[in-house]
């Protein structure tokens, strides 16, 4: 009696560790895909040379980016846009903006943005989440 009680507490133990693993790895596989708005925020520093964000952001080398997604291209007020962004006929979504984002001279031939790229795929999706903190005044959501 003692050796099947001790046997079905030997079981339920490893049982208990299992599940506490298979938690572990859902959770870190989870965190692993899901966006990082602090890392999104040191990504954007690639961008920080041309683009400003914020309610105290300006138009410079490239227009404010407040507000990016649900924006029209070539509709901030006050910058000079290329012909090219201005008749690309793109609203921002996540999925445009991170195919643009990769390669902005292949996907609007023409554009004035001189800018290699983000090719890793967590990267934009963190760069996305910190964008979208920003509404198109420019103030935090």
């Amino acid at each position: 009696m003692m050796k099947a009680i001790l046997a079905q507490a030997a079981l339920a133990k490893a049982a208990l560790a299992g599940a506490t693993l298979l938690t572990a790895a859902m959770l870190l596989g989870t965190s692993a895909s899901a966006q990082d708005v602090a890392a999104g925020e040191r990504s954007f520093n690639k961008c920080r040379a041309c683009h400003q964000l914020g309610e105290t952001a300006k138009n410079t080398v490239g227009p404010i980016l407040n507000g990016l997604f649900g924006r029209h291209t070539g509709s901030v007020e006050g910058y000079s846009y290329s012909a090219a962004n201005k008749n690309a006929d793109i609203t921002w979504d996540d999925a445009t903006f991170a195919d643009y984002i990769k390669d902005p001279r292949a996907k609007v031939p023409g554009t004035k943005m001189i800018f290699a790229g983000i090719k890793n795929e967590q990267e934009i999706k963190d760069l996305t989440a910190y964008l979208k903190q920003f509404d198109k005044d420019g103030k935090k959501l």
